[in-house]
């Protein structure tokens, strides 16, 4: 069932016998609708789910779960109440700024950057398993359910991407929790670095964290060592390999999500050329000469 901002706030319990309710719509965001609510004086985030987002993977409860230990370790909002059936969540309102991607490539920013995302890794166990492997695949039939078209190189995508997958899973890696959607538009910077939005976090692959940062903020090949370098006190060539393949599998990742909306979605978006921009360069860069060489180092951690 979906509500109004009104049926919402009236789920609120503490917002029951408040005295001044202002609301305006925030912008930003493709899946949900934003909120800043202000009662007698307190701002809040209110986020109304949008619909058929289970398709896209995202389980609102896993999400409150992980938002709520997060933001109790001031790296997320605080989560003030979960409005449990429809998977509304409202949490405290940062009155930040966005850092623009040229900013956050600073190596001061990348700091601090590792530093939030080694404590997002250090959190205790959160509901839910992420695997960017398994979302491809998900993906892929969900979009082939709503007779999205698909890219001529596909099936040599998902070859390539199987290779990679068999070669971390002989690494036998250590799952953490992982917020898994590093988008900028996620970042907000007060005196302190805050994380928004965990719908896709759950128990994974750190090395997608950082990848999916990297990729989202198109950090260069030296930019990329340093965030190494901040995270790990050192850069060792299988990091580095194993942060380049997580690349290409956060790109396929996002391409798969934009087929998948291409097939669900009702708003006035172009996800179709959203999916073909990481298509192309999830493409790329299996073509990179390296691409074997990543495959291999990853292979003897």
């Amino acid at each position: 069932m979906t509500l109004t901002v009104e049926e919402a706030i009236a789920r609120v319990p503490m917002w029951v016998n408040a005295q001044d309710i202002i609301v305006a719509p925030l912008e930003g965001g493709i899946t949900n609708r934003n909120y800043r609510v202000d009662v007698d004086g307190e701002s809040f985030h209110l986020r109304l789910a949008g619909e058929n987002t289970e398709l896209l993977g995202i389980h609102r409860e896993y999400e409150y779960d992980a938002n709520r230990t997060a933001g109790e370790l001031g790296i997320a909002p605080e989560v003030i109440y979960f409005i449990e059936r429809e998977g509304y969540l409202v949490t405290r309102f940062i009155d930040g700024r966005p850092i623009p991607p040229e900013e956050i490539r600073q190596p001061e920013n990348l700091e601090r950057v590792a530093e939030t995302l080694r404590k997002i890794h250090g959190m205790p166990a959160i509901p839910g398993v992420f695997s960017a492997f398994q979302v491809v695949r998900d993906y892929s039939e969900i979009a082939q359910r709503y007779n999205v078209f698909f890219p001529e190189n596909f099936d040599w995508l998902l070859d390539q991407m199987n290779k990679a997958e068999t070669v971390l899973v002989t690494s036998s890696l250590v799952q953490r929790p992982c917020h898994n959607d590093l988008l900028n538009a996620n970042f907000l910077f007060t005196d302190k670095l805050f994380i928004l939005d965990w719908e896709y976090a759950g128990m994974g692959d750190i090395f997608f964290d950082l990848a999916n940062f990297s990729t989202n903020h198109e950090l260069t090949e030296q930019e990329n060592h340093l965030l190494l370098d901040c995270y790990f006190g050192e850069v060792r060539s299988q990091d580095v390999a194993h942060l380049y393949m997580m690349k290409i599998m956060s790109d396929f990742r996002e391409a798969m999500w934009g087929m998948v909306q291409i097939g669900i979605s009702n708003l006035d978006f172009d996800f179709r050329e959203y999916a073909n921009k990481h298509f192309d360069r999830l493409t790329q860069n299996i073509q990179n000469p390296n691409w074997e060489r990543w495959l291999e180092e990853v292979r003897q951690k």
